[in-house]
């Protein structure tokens, strides 16, 4: 995984609650076997019409949003089924970054496995950033060894991220990289245990 430390982009915001893993990548899609490719059917049903047209109401068909890296939405994101296609789907698009004020516990875990920082603010600061993303395209730039999210206006918010996860993110490890990482203590102990 790429580590991710700090990330500076313009904030695309999805001012919409309760955004479910179906929404996210909609169950037709997951038939594919690699974790790639996933980026162009993110939010399918509302980036296009029935017909295969972009739907230019929809934040993700705004030029002023295109190559963003930070996503911004409103509380309990990723609900909805545990599938892990959600994060890789939001990833393959090219976020980094996801602030909102909740999320479903298995959506957020599934992020940080998979390379993405989700990041919980309050839902007043959330919607500080949603309305300010809405009016003029708006810089953010989220620095994760600090643990802060600061804005092209010197606006600043500090957020909380379990150790473990920040140590995985900061490294670019995903879980097999960690064990990896205690490789001669696994093989001394196959050792001990092959002469007991």
């Amino acid at each position: 995984m790429k580590p991710i430390n700090e990330i500076s982009s313009v904030l695309t915001p999805l001012d919409r609650k309760n955004v479910d893993t179906d929404q996210i990548i909609s169950k037709e899609f997951l038939k594919r076997i690699e974790r790639t490719g996933f980026g162009k059917y993110l939010f399918y049903h509302w980036r296009f019409n029935a017909d295969g047209t972009p739907n230019q109401d929809f934040v993700l068909n705004d030029p002023r949003f295109q190559g963003s890296e930070i996503l911004v939405a409103q509380e309990n994101f990723g609900c909805g089924s545990s599938r892990e296609h959600a994060p890789w789907a939001i990833q393959d698009y090219g976020f980094h970054v996801v602030i909102a004020p909740s999320y479903a516990d298995i959506f957020y875990n599934n992020c940080v496995k998979n390379g993405i920082l989700p990041i919980r603010l309050e839902e007043a600061q959330v919607t500080a950033l949603l309305e300010k993303g809405k009016t003029a395209p708006y810089r953010l730039d989220v620095d994760l060894k600090a643990q802060t999210v600061t804005g092209e206006d010197g606006a600043s918010y500090s957020f909380d991220i379990d150790p473990y996860w920040k140590e995985m993110l900061l490294n670019g490890w995903d879980e097999i990289a960690l064990t990896v990482q205690y490789e001669s203590y696994i093989q001394a102990y196959e050792e001990k245990i092959k002469h007991a």
